[in-house]
């Protein structure tokens, strides 16, 4: 899981996200080379981007993460490439943003911490403070 937020004092439309793993491989042939593997996301579209955004890969039978531990990532030298995109609603300008996680990054049996609460008047909080803290599971 990954959560991102919308710093933009806007709404962006038509969201996107796509997330990949880079990491070193070894082909049968013993040479060495960086492979990129897609990581499907649960949602990859957002239609309308205002506050945070909580991106999840399931890992199953079919991921490129599945049976991997924190050394593998290590001696890979795996990445994540997150990119995410979209239009600005009041600009229609296009929107582009992209961030590189180091396998370092990943917090193994961890979710993030709850960062919502609501107001006296009922309307929804988001603390920003605590928005890359984690909690073990």
């Amino acid at each position: 899981m990954i959560r991102i937020a919308n710093a933009r004092h806007d709404m962006i439309s038509r969201a996107t996200a796509q997330l990949w793993i880079v990491r070193v491989e070894r082909t049968k042939e013993g040479e060495q080379l960086r492979r990129l593997h897609e990581l499907k996301l649960d949602r990859n579209e957002h239609p309308i981007f205002v506050l945070s955004w909580n991106l999840f890969h399931v890992i199953d039978e079919d991921s490129p993460l599945h049976g991997l531990k924190a050394s593998d990532l290590a001696e890979s030298d795996a990445l994540l490439v997150l990119n995410v995109g979209g239009v600005d609603a009041s600009s229609a300008q296009q929107l582009h943003a992209r961030h590189i996680y180091d396998w370092g990054d990943i917090r193994w049996q961890h979710r993030y911490r709850d960062i919502t609460s609501v107001s006296p008047q009922g309307r929804l909080l988001l603390d920003y403070t605590k928005f890359h803290d984690t909690v073990p599971e």
